[in-house]
């Protein structure tokens, strides 16, 4: 089977790396990507991660715009409680007019991190507002239309608003999830959907299957249009790419068992500072699902899965970790990963 490959990049950190280190490296990484032959390259929203560099989507979209001519740029994704829908819309209206038909705007449902930072970014309490996140997304949408939206106040009167002044075309909506409710959401509002099986495998089938039943034809979308993420690491052995997955696979090992979250390890840490009982085993339930190996082997398992779930694009999280005596400012393991990956199957 024939699959289109894109990223998601985290923009991860590194011990003794900064993030201006982190981030020069992404830039690359999304440079190689363009060159690859790869459909598009998305940024996630998170928020006080030590690993983590990657907060502010719109921002990185903008400096990957500038280093890239063909591949489409986005968010894997905005966390819509976060900010404000008008917010939201100006940003991605700017990002299509500088580079006019490379933008996706992928929404998120979940907030991206803890009730603390939640109250910090929208200063609305300690929860987010996700049960507004169905009208939230109806609002951006209408924002960024060339017709924009319309306030109707209670005591009588309109209000046009428009989040840019004059919209040649809008960014393409997409709706980020890993349950029902996301997928439903899509299929409703008649946009696309990415199941995100990089962090949540469980309940991938019956979420597509909803998503596709349930999906009512829109101005946006005729048909259903999905496609799903994966933990992937290419390395020219196995061994040297079971190696480089150990600092990520024990970082979520971490986040499942709510130890402190660090820096991500370098692959020399990892070996030298074995793994307790329940990390290890959390590990392990975590390998089964990431496909490790060599390019063939990768390249067979990602065409098989995506042929059973019904799309034709996967979007890659590299996920490979560093070596100590690797430069600060580059990703080798993630960037061999697409490099191999592209050979074995663009």
């Amino acid at each position: 089977m024939s699959i289109a490959l894109s990223v998601l990049d985290l923009v991860p950190v590194r011990t003794g790396q900064t993030s201006a280190e982190a981030l020069t490296s992404s830039m690359d990484l999304v440079a190689a990507a363009d060159k690859l032959g790869y459909r598009r390259y998305w940024f996630a929203e998170h928020h006080n991660m030590p690993a983590v560099a990657s907060t502010s989507p719109p921002v990185l979209i903008a400096a990957a715009a500038a280093r890239t001519e063909r591949i489409r740029l986005g968010s894997g994704g905005v966390m819509l409680p976060n900010h404000a829908p008008l917010i939201v819309g100006e940003q991605f209206a700017a990002l299509e007019a500088l580079a006019p038909g490379r933008i996706d705007l992928g929404l998120g449902r979940a907030p991206g991190s803890d009730p603390v930072i939640t109250q910090l970014l929208r200063r609305t309490g300690t929860t987010s507002e996700a049960d507004q996140f169905p009208q939230h997304v109806q609002d951006v949408l209408q924002l960024m239309s060339p017709e924009g939206a319309t306030v109707r106040f209670t005591s009588g009167g309109t209000y046009d608003v428009h989040a840019t002044p004059d919209a040649a075309a809008a960014p393409t909506v997409w709706l980020l999830g890993s349950s029902d409710f996301s997928a439903q959401l899509a299929a409703q509002l008649g946009l696309p959907y990415v199941f995100a099986n990089h962090f949540a495998g469980d309940g991938i089938e019956r979420a597509m299957s909803l998503y596709r039943q349930g999906f009512v034809p829109s101005e946006h979308h005729d048909k259903p249009l999905s496609f799903i993420t994966a933990n992937v690491i290419v390395a020219p052995t196995a061994a040297e790419a079971e190696e480089r997955a150990l600092p990520q696979l024990r970082q979520f090992a971490r986040l499942r068992s709510n130890k402190p979250l660090q820096k991500i390890e370098t692959i020399d840490e990892v070996l030298a500072n074995p793994s307790d009982a329940l990390e290890d085993s959390l590990m392990q339930q975590n390998r089964q699902r990431w496909f490790i190996g060599e390019p063939a082997k990768v390249a067979d398992e990602l065409s098989a899965f995506a042929e059973r779930i019904g799309v034709d694009e996967v979007m890659i999280s590299a996920s490979a970790g560093a070596y100590d005596r690797e430069p600060k400012a580059e990703t080798p393991g993630r960037l061999q990963t697409l490099e191999l990956l592209a050979g074995a199957l663009l």
